[in-house]
């Protein structure tokens, strides 16, 4: 295609769109001519509607904020009336009239505008006991179901001065493996899974709770146990029985005290030194209520300090100690706690039916052994058969 041709074919096109452009805009508006009624009525339509919309979003600011305002109970609908000023007429005229809703409820009365409690944190209990015996005992670990240790169970002493030639005296003793067998001890509760998801707090509270109340069984069992089968054999079980000794019948007005003194000389006897008595709080407190013959308290000569203490020796006090009993001994040589499982809290979903009721199981529990290693370095007895045998 030449140069010329070209030139007319562009300028052809052009007049072409001129013409179109032309012929449209004159299109447009004849349909806006013909069609302005319409166009008029749908724009009117549109503000009617627009209209409608804010007037509707106006009423229902004021319906929330009205509902929002709304007095729950007598109490608050009074006071909203009296902060309204309804009390200027009778300050001005000695009387007034306060209006209040008239869809008050007298039931909002109780359910309404209450004071909101002060909620306090935690679980309210009776305490456990302050202090428990293992505390005084040596502890040790043990991966056996059996602690076996070797004792000698007699022993026969020849030794003395001779004379330059002569035979020695001969000495015997004998030895005996003893075993103390690791024991289980726990317990274990259900607990619905709508109280584990609803009260954030029993989940500590059970972990402080229940270990302390199997602390407590494992008090009665190191003091008062039988040896028999689940049970471990207890320090009054195996302990000496208190002897008067040259105590018999030489005290006059004889009291607890006393007991426990001829106490510490029994062990003394032995060439043990008591670094531990064990009472009920009862007979404690009784004993820092005797009297001398001046009426004078015996505490204040043998009670120091905080802790309980008598002659230098702590006094640990504990329910587990049956009323009128007594145990003093040495207890860093006499005897040790061996820890096989501590105290354990698990929390279990597959235990029985818990799945189909919706329950949680908690166990807890503990495996231990007690040896009791040397009888003679513990005297236990009761206050009354005691002091009978020290009474002049």
């Amino acid at each position: 295609m030449n140069e010329e041709l070209k030139n007319s074919l562009d300028s052809l096109a052009g007049e072409i769109d001129s013409k179109i452009e032309t012929k449209s805009m004159e299109v447009v508006e004849t349909i806006k001519a013909d069609n302005a009624n319409k166009v008029q009525e749908v724009e009117t339509k549109i503000e009617a509607m627009a209209k409608r919309l804010d007037d509707a979003e106006m009423i229902n600011k004021k319906a929330f904020e009205a509902k929002a305002e709304a007095p729950m109970s007598f109490k608050s609908a009074l006071e909203k009336a009296i902060e309204d000023g309804g009390l200027e007429s009778f300050k001005k005229n000695g009387n007034a009239e306060l209006i209040l809703k008239a869809d008050m409820k007298i039931s909002s009365d109780f359910t309404g505008d209450v004071i909101q409690p002060t909620r306090v944190d935690g679980v309210k209990f009776d305490p456990s006991k302050p202090s428990h015996i293992r505390e005084i005992l040596p502890i040790g670990s043990t991966d056996s179901d059996v602690v076996r240790y070797v004792k000698e169970t007699a022993y026969s002493d020849g030794s003395s001065f001779k004379q330059e030639g002569a035979t020695l005296g001969q000495t015997d003793f004998e030895l005996e493996a003893k075993d103390a067998n690791v024991r289980k001890l726990g317990t274990y509760l259900r607990v619905s899974e709508e109280m584990m998801d609803d009260y954030k707090q029993l989940v500590s509270y059970l972990s402080a709770r229940v270990p302390n109340k199997i602390m407590a069984v494992e008090d009665t069992q190191i003091l008062n146990g039988n040896g028999s089968n689940p049970n471990l054999s207890g320090l009054f079980t195996d302990g000496t029985a208190f002897s008067a000794g040259s105590f018999s019948g030489a005290v006059s007005n004889a009291n607890e005290f006393d007991v426990l003194v001829a106490s510490m000389n029994q062990l003394a006897l032995a060439n043990y030194q008591a670094d531990y008595i064990v009472l009920n709080p009862t007979d404690f407190h009784k004993i820092l209520l005797l009297k001398d013959t001046t009426n004078q308290y015996l505490k204040d000569q043998v009670y120091a300090g905080l802790q309980p203490n008598f002659m230098g020796v702590p006094v640990i006090l504990n329910t587990a100690c049956t009323a009128g009993k007594f145990l003093v001994g040495n207890f860093a040589l006499g005897t040790q706690l061996w820890v096989r499982e501590g105290i354990s809290l698990g929390i279990f979903r597959e235990d029985g039916i818990n799945v189909r009721e919706g329950f949680v199981t908690i166990r807890v529990k503990e495996r231990v052994a007690l040896t009791n290693y040397n009888p003679n370095a513990f005297v236990q007895g009761t206050f009354s058969s005691a002091i009978t045998a020290i009474t002049v």
